[in-house]
């Protein structure tokens, strides 16, 4: 029999509304809407969450009390166990919203609530490169860098929701800031960071009477980006290979250590790994086979994430899924 669920994916410049069927065949996503995030007016988005919501039960012919569970993925910090959103960096004013409590009052349905990086992880364990897998962990690799955690088949969140903050790990001694670290974990993989060091190594360039094709004026230094480092990449700029030769070989060193602590069978990539997996590639696999424990590495595949540009969907209607029956049993 199916299932109706309920997914809402809370970002800092989109938020989106999906309705997904949940059966023996698996997900499917039955309709989906989505608006620009209003700037530092949390409940005028939580308003419009709750009528488009409402808007799309209403023209799916589906009754409120059909609902199965709702899942709300949004970035931390965020009380899981209470539905509450605290203040993350790019939700300016989203301190102390109750949403939960706000969808399970309107629709009396469960109401989950997770960050961005442990819902993509139940997405791509029940729906991705995750199937069938008792322990995995999944790395973000986006804007910043995160983990969530698959352990013994549960998803494990910490003692209060901080578990996977991988991104806060030194890496490095140098190297660019990031999650307010330099040579951090998410300064080296992230999208930001990718950015952060073609900037380093393009000045550096520049300084000596270079004229790097990458950037040959400093005045296009603030312009670089993940994804422009990765088109000059593509088209045989050596600087630019440098760079994700780069970002590749600190992301090994962080899978070792990863492999190392928790033993899981996959940690699966999502993010720029994902889209530009072959620039990266093969300098991750180094890392672990150089630091890792053996015994430990060959448990391990290290995968690209399948789910695409759909995981934001795929994320809040997994944690719907997880809260419904999850919890408690696979």
């Amino acid at each position: 029999m199916k299932k109706l669920l309920l997914g809402i994916d809370i970002g800092g410049t989109k938020c989106a509304v999906c309705l997904g069927e949940y059966g023996g065949y698996g997900l499917r996503i039955a309709a989906k809407k989505r608006f620009e995030t209003p700037v530092g007016n949390p409940w005028k988005a939580v308003e419009k969450l709750l009528s488009l919501s409402a808007e799309i039960l209403e023209e799916n012919t589906a009754p409120p009390e059909s609902l199965s569970a709702i899942g709300v993925s949004c970035g931390g910090p965020l009380d899981s166990k209470r539905g509450v959103i605290l203040s993350p960096p790019n939700l300016p004013g989203w301190d102390g919203i109750e949403i939960s409590a706000a969808f399970e009052s309107r629709f009396g349905a469960p109401c989950g609530l997770q960050n961005d990086a442990n819902a993509c992880a139940l997405a791509e364990w029940k729906f991705g490169a995750g199937r069938g897998l008792e322990s995995m962990v999944f790395l973000t690799f986006g804007t910043g860098l995160g983990a969530g955690l698959i352990l013994d088949g549960k998803l494990y969140s910490g003692a209060n929701d901080n578990a996977g903050e991988v991104g806060h790990v030194r890496l490095a001694g140098r190297g660019p800031v990031g999650y307010g670290k330099r040579g951090s974990f998410e300064g080296f993989c992230s999208g930001a960071g990718i950015a952060k060091i073609a900037r380093e190594k393009a000045l550096e360039r520049l300084q000596s009477g270079g004229r790097p094709a990458l950037c040959p004026d400093a005045s296009m230094l603030g312009s670089l980006t993940a994804k422009g480092v990765a088109e000059a990449a593509e088209k045989g700029d050596g600087l630019a290979a440098e760079i994700y030769e780069e970002s590749g070989e600190m992301l090994g060193a962080g899978l070792a250590m990863i492999i190392d602590i928790l033993n899981p069978q996959a940690v699966i990539v999502g993010g720029v790994f994902s889209r530009a997996r072959e620039l990266l590639w093969p300098a991750p696999a180094r890392g672990p086979r150089r630091e890792a424990l053996p015994g430990a590495l060959d448990a391990c595949k290290i995968l690209p994430a399948e789910l695409g540009e759909a995981v934001g969907d795929y994320a809040a209607l997994s944690v719907a899924q997880y809260e419904s029956y999850g919890r408690r049993a696979r």
